[in-house]
């Protein structure tokens, strides 16, 4: 029998190069939802205790708020995106 080992992308991503590259790819051709399961996955190559730590936040909290019921409010995902090294920005444009 064949055994299939579920894939970990944040396992492939152990240089800050390639965490920002991630990160940048998925803030301009994602979701907001992707971009939030991104910053999970970052998170979790740098280290979930050591993210939350650096965002001012419980671990359990970290985990709460990137789970898939979780809804975090905009502060909340600006200090995790900080505590990751990326800078959330919210910007409007007009739509023509």
């Amino acid at each position: 029998m064949l055994k299939i080992t579920p894939y970990d992308p944040a396992e492939f991503l152990n240089t800050k190069k390639l965490q920002k590259g991630y990160l940048d790819y998925v803030a301009k051709e994602g979701t907001p939802e992707e971009l939030v399961e991104a910053i999970k996955t970052v998170a979790r190559a740098k280290g979930m205790a050591q993210t939350a730590k650096k965002a001012g936040m419980a671990r359990a909290g970290l985990y709460k708020a990137l789970s898939p019921d979780g809804n975090p409010t905009l502060d909340t995902l600006k200090k995790i995106a900080n505590a990751v090294g990326y800078k959330l920005n919210i910007s409007f444009t007009p739509i023509n």
